[in-house]
């Protein structure tokens, strides 16, 4: 694959994965600075990676929302936890399931605070059971 071909398939999945909505506002916020990134990570995350045949979108969701819990990257989790839901068939158990499992290789606290960042957006989204 060349470029443009990686940047093709790879906006074609970013889209897929994390909505129209949330892409088209991603690429109404370039300016001069941060269009290189865009670019880059749009080609090699979405083109390259996501793209790869070995796992499906929702295994590399999984792994994708344990992983930001693990590193603590909060504004990359809620996107991926809200995406997932909205987007990718996720229901609020899934993710329940997957922070859980993150409780017990990425410690107690850690999840604690992705319990409160996801419940917040399963409420958000009109999905909290009573």
């Amino acid at each position: 694959m060349d470029d443009q071909q990686r940047r093709d398939a790879g906006m074609t999945i970013r889209r897929k994965v994390l909505g129209n909505a949330w892409v088209d506002k991603s690429i109404a916020g370039r300016n001069a600075f941060n269009t290189d990134f865009q670019d880059m990570i749009t080609r090699y995350a979405w083109g390259e990676i996501w793209t790869r045949p070995h796992f499906d979108e929702r295994t590399r969701r999984v792994l994708v929302i344990g992983t930001m819990v693990a590193l603590g990257q909060w504004d990359e989790f809620r996107l991926h936890v809200r995406a997932a839901l909205a987007e990718g068939g996720f229901t609020p158990d899934d993710i329940k399931e997957v922070l859980l499992q993150q409780a017990i290789y990425c410690g107690v606290p850690a999840v604690n605070h992705a319990v409160k960042e996801a419940s917040a957006i399963v409420q958000e989204l009109g999905l909290l059971k009573s």
